[in-house]
């Protein structure tokens, strides 16, 4: 049995197709992303752009032909741009045009609970430990506690690296009072959230902190085995985040280990991660390469078996 995760998401829109092994548990057999910005300009607007929408509708589309094609029953989840957005109803509709299937969007909470899922059967040791868990997205960012395998608490923030970098990094080149004043502006908005216990091991996930660490390895060719459960430590961090701010967008889209569609928000991702990590008091992360889509299908798989 193969079933398909279509995770729709503020910067990027990802799939995953698994085959089932019996008693809920499964193997990834294709894991691919397509940054294709559906939030871009939601912030000033409150809208999906007509060109943002038409783009995602058909990126998605594509997705499903290719989780069809592979004989896989598809599931399709949306996040922050679509339970923001004044014209939500359209995109779905949108997609629903172009294939026939409906999205499901999921609350900010319900994320969090889905990337523990993924992230506890996915991280060794983390049904053991003292844990905080974040994902820092394009329009938000979730955080839960995870102690001895249970979720004690979790919640979203209204807080991504797309409307950070349109707030402060827009222009070609990044002075140094913007840089400080975005570092600042997600520090306040991180301690003015909910705090959880300091733990014994913080694990980030999403595509943000996946690009940072292969950025890290300079990786010319993604590899997950390198990137999952890899360390970050707060200093190659910080120097990741010197190195962007030295660069226009151009210039970082040359970077080794970063996908060029993500070179315009990479560093208002950083200054998350960073703050996430100061927050914390951690001087290394856990890097995740298991996502919501993965928590997606652990409940799909475990809901057959």
């Amino acid at each position: 049995m193969r079933k398909a995760v279509i995770d729709i998401g503020t910067n990027s829109v990802k799939l995953c197709v698994a085959e089932g092994g019996g008693s809920g548990s499964f193997t990834v057999i294709k894991d691919i992303v397509n940054v294709t910005k559906l939030g871009q300009g939601l912030k000033s607007t409150g809208m999906i752009n007509d060109e943002a929408l038409e783009r995602n509708a058909r990126a998605v589309a594509a997705y499903v032909d290719e989780a069809r094609s592979a004989g896989a029953d598809v599931k399709i989840v949306g996040t922050m741009a679509l339970r923001s957005a004044k014209n939500t109803d359209a995109f779905t509709a949108r997609v629903m045009e172009l294939t026939g299937e409906s999205i499901c969007v999921i609350s900010g909470e319900k994320e969090a609970e889905l990337l523990c899922r993924a992230v506890i059967a996915g991280v060794t040791g983390a049904d053991k430990k003292n844990v905080v868990l974040f994902d820092a997205g394009g329009g938000s960012t979730e955080f839960a506690h995870i102690s001895a395998g249970t979720v004690k608490r979790s919640f979203s923030l209204n807080i991504g690296c797309i409307r950070i970098s349109e707030d402060y990094f827009s222009k070609p080149f990044v002075v140094p009072e913007k840089l400080a004043a975005a570092r600042a502006q997600v520090r306040k908005e991180l301690e003015a959230g909910p705090r959880l216990p300091y733990p014994e091991e913080l694990i980030g996930s999403g595509g943000n902190i996946t690009a940072l660490a292969s950025v890290k390895h300079k990786m010319t060719v993604y590899d997950h085995s390198v990137i999952h459960c890899s360390l970050l430590t707060l200093d190659e961090l910080r120097s990741q985040i010197k190195e962007f701010a030295s660069k226009t967008t151009d210039e970082r889209r040359k970077t080794v280990g970063l996908d060029p569609k993500r070179a315009d928000v990479i560093l208002g991702g950083a200054c998350i991660v960073e703050a996430a990590m100061e927050l914390y008091g951690v001087s290394e992360l856990t890097v995740s390469d298991n996502g919501l889509r993965h928590g997606v299908l652990a409940k799909m798989f475990s809901e057959t078996a």
